[in-house]
């Protein structure tokens, strides 16, 4: 029985481009409706993660999803500081909410996952990659602002990102970036563990 998940993320470049990175799971009878950001570039923290959550249940009435996935940046900071406090507060405000939560994050930003991929992305860009480790994706500084170096006189759009991530292999992604594994594993099973890994 395919199972029904809709991704919160942090805004319109997540939007955009995680469609794209998780089409490869629609075989394995696991489909991503939708993926939710909050109104005006707002944060999400635990009163809007409860928000986002609400709405898309209602909305969906009688065909609510089967599972949600929090999605956030960490822009670097302790997994610990920016998921535990949802993780913790977020089940207790959703009471009437008969569907499983998942939490994943990008250790940096997104951007990140698509050095993964590196030979498909020197290709869509048309140049080498830089000063960066591609082999450790999770661990490259800003990569927004790497990729936007890279693009030259393009500016870096969620159009843009949506291009890009259109062009990559999420499988590979997934072979070189333990977060994005890691999130795909929450939209796929989730990780009842509770680690501090920030899946759960």
């Amino acid at each position: 029985m395919t199972k029904h998940v809709i991704v919160i993320a942090s805004g319109e470049t997540e939007r955009r481009a995680l469609p794209y990175l998780v089409r490869h799971l629609q075989g394995r009878d696991v489909v991503v409706d939708e993926v939710r950001i909050p109104p005006r570039n707002k944060a999400i923290d635990v009163e809007m993660a409860e928000k986002l959550v609400k709405t898309a249940w209602y909305e969906h009435g009688d065909a609510p999803p089967d599972k949600f996935v929090l999605l956030m940046d960490l822009d670097g900071a302790d997994p610990a500081a920016v998921v535990d406090p949802i993780r913790q507060h977020l089940p207790e405000r959703l009471p009437e909410i008969r569907a499983d939560i998942h939490y994943a994050y990008a250790q940096q930003h997104l951007e990140a996952w698509y050095f993964a991929e590196a030979g498909n992305l020197r290709r869509v860009l048309g140049r080498a990659l830089g000063h960066v480790d591609t082999s450790n994706p999770d661990g490259i500084w800003n990569p927004k602002r790497h990729l936007k170096n890279l693009l030259g006189s393009r500016v870096y759009t969620a159009h843009v990102s949506e291009d890009i991530a259109r062009r990559l292999d999420a499988e590979r992604i997934a072979e070189r970036s333990p977060s994005f594994k890691k999130f795909i594993d929450a939209v796929m099973n989730g990780n009842d563990s509770g680690d501090a890994d920030g899946t759960d």
